[in-house]
């Protein structure tokens, strides 16, 4: 019995050893800093791997501009300086337009599609095929893993209330880069695009007046309610917002088939909580906004939602025409909202008046 049990702890030994010989730590970058929000939730998908792996992959999560600038996270990623980078992958739509697609598909992608019914796109609607397929057209060596839907974002923070578009126009408007940016100046807005550890400087210096990062909760972290008081919720330009992780390629090959499996359930189970834990932090917080900083929240005006869908379609149809692989994604997106949409579109009518009633009694 006592040979039985020395042999058994040997093995236990010799395991716990070996997983540790080979455990790998995966440096990290984010391009937001180490308090942001969406920090906590890329902490507990790296714990969730750490769990699953017996503790062979770990995660050291570092903060924008730790070993390169926001702009040179992907390219540091790509060529093994840094093992893994986290951000909206819509930030490198300078480099292929279809990464907006992805990242923050402009107006739900011009055909409806809110942040829940891109999940089903992507997961079962092929476009996970297609992500995987993005890195390649960039000729980046890259394994992406999509962590956090981010939206409804809100329309954004405003000095004064504004009732029109009119009234929207008389400010310089921070936006997001790419098309979502882009398509503000479409409409005559002065969208000037910045990194999120800009804003706040940009406000108090006036070299903006006014401006959008996400939601209440991370709103709220970044401190808009210090320089700004009047907010409004509804926007088109990010519905659907999504934060990734990029894994150096050779990194990624190196994991074993557990390593890899382990990832991926890590990442969809992520999907889940982020939003899970966003409806809740972003309640609290709105809350708190109103009720405790003199935040006053505002409808926002009638006539942006035509103006927006319009160019945001118009935009759309312009970079189908000029890449292939656009083209290919969107009408990816385009038939699955053929399908999708008109369902998903009438079932959510009940639980927002549902939503609304009950709101309405607070007031």
């Amino acid at each position: 019995m006592r040979k039985i049990i020395s042999v058994f702890l040997g093995i236990v030994v010799f395991t716990v050893f070996s997983v540790a010989a080979n455990a790998k730590t995966l440096k990290c970058q984010t391009v937001i800093s180490a308090k942001a929000d969406e920090v906590v939730m890329l902490k507990d998908f790296g714990q969730t791997v750490t769990d699953l792996t017996g503790g062979s992959i770990k995660f050291e999560i570092m903060p924008a501009g730790a070993v390169v600038g926001v702009k040179e996270t992907l390219d540091a990623v790509d060529k093994g300086l840094i093992d893994c980078g986290f951000a909206w992958t819509h930030y490198w739509s300078g480099e292929h337009p279809a990464a907006m697609l992805f990242g923050s598909p402009v107006a739900g992608a011009g055909v409806g599609i809110d942040n829940i019914a891109f999940l089903s796109w992507f997961q079962y609607g092929g476009g996970k095929e297609l992500y995987d397929q993005l890195w390649k057209e960039m000729k980046r060596d890259i394994k992406g893993f999509m962590l956090q839907p981010v939206g409804p974002e809100a329309l954004g923070w405003f000095k004064e209330p504004i009732n029109s578009m009119d009234d929207f126009r008389k400010y310089k408007f921070r936006t997001p880069p790419g098309i979502p940016g882009q398509t503000y100046k479409d409409i005559g807005v002065a969208s000037v695009a910045m990194g999120g550890g800009d804003i706040l400087p940009a406000l108090e210096a006036g070299t903006i007046d006014a401006a959008e990062w996400c939601c209440p909760k991370p709103d709220s972290v970044f401190g808009f309610q210090k320089v700004l008081k009047h907010y409004y919720l509804q926007g088109l330009h990010q519905v659907v917002v999504n934060a990734d992780l990029y894994v150096n390629g050779k990194v990624y090959r190196s994991m074993s088939d557990l390593e890899k499996k382990a990832m991926e359930v890590a990442a969809n189970a992520s999907l889940s909580k982020s939003m899970s834990y966003r409806i809740y932090e972003n309640g609290k917080a709105l809350a708190d906004l109103t009720q405790n900083h003199g935040v006053i929240l505002h409808d926002t005006p009638a006539d942006y939602f035509p103006a927006y869908m319009a160019a945001a379609k118009a935009s759309l149809e312009k970079n189908a025409a000029k890449n292939e692989f656009f083209a290919k994604v969107w009408q990816s997106q385009k038939d699955f909202a053929d399908i999708a949409v008109p369902f998903w579109s009438g079932a959510q009518m009940s639980n927002a008046k549902l939503g609304m009633a009950h709101a309405a009694t607070l007031k």
